[in-house]
């Protein structure tokens, strides 16, 4: 058993979730307000340590009028142990879950950043050998309450967790504008397919304009 799993994330039309220098302000206002309803309605959020060494999220549902029983459990996929000891993931705004992989589990453990973090009420899920198993992740999670799962990348994790069947459906901003850029971030990266019939399959099932921006909705398809 595994959590349903939604991917969320606001790209350019030229499919760039972020420039080559990191901004990523994308969306609208209606649109921050639609995603922080989404992360209310899922019992955790996940993203990869990548999300938060760029950006320090606070994955909480502050955009809007909500109870802080309302905010998500946050979950870090962090295979090499790397969660800054400041991160506002980590904070008491909501429980936070760190996966790391096997091969740094012994050395973080018995560091100074392991105690603090076990202080603030963090938890660890260990799995893997050099990277986190997602499959023996999302079991963990489900175990642990999670049935709905908001996945807001980036784009590595999010290319792995399609790439091995953990994603259920894709809710995407399209915002009208183009930045270009080789080295830009796009929505998903990782080492990608070889051809286009290895490509997972989707169904459009919903989508409406939101002020400037274009909401799709796909179901992934299990072909």
């Amino acid at each position: 058993m595994r959590p349903y799993v939604i991917l969320s994330a606001a790209m350019t039309l030229d499919g760039k979730i972020a420039t080559a220098t990191g901004s990523s302000n994308i969306s609208g206002k209606k649109d921050l307000e639609r995603v922080h309803e989404l992360r209310k309605e899922c019992d955790g959020i996940m993203v990869g340590i990548g999300t938060v060494m760029e950006d320090d999220p606070r994955l909480t549902v502050h955009k809007i009028n909500a109870n802080p029983e309302d905010n998500p459990v946050r979950i870090v996929v962090d295979s090499k142990c790397r969660t800054p000891i400041d991160a506002r993931i980590t904070n008491n705004d909501a429980k936070t879950i760190i996966a790391c992989a096997n091969e740094y589990k012994d050395d973080f453990l018995s560091s100074d950043k392991y105690e603090t973090f076990k202080k603030r009420g963090v938890k660890f899920f260990f799995s893997g050998d050099e990277r986190v198993d997602l499959v023996a992740l999302m079991s963990y999670l489900h175990e642990e309450g999670i049935e709905k799962l908001m996945l807001e990348g980036g784009a590595t994790l999010n290319f792995s967790m399609i790439k091995a069947g953990l994603i259920d459906e894709i809710r995407i901003c399209v915002a009208p504008m183009v930045v270009g850029g080789a080295n830009a971030k796009t929505f998903f990266d990782g080492e990608g397919f070889d051809t286009m019939d290895e490509s997972v399959k989707l169904e459009l099932v919903d989508y409406y304009p939101l002020e400037k921006d274009l909401i799709l909705t796909y179901k992934v398809l299990n072909i």
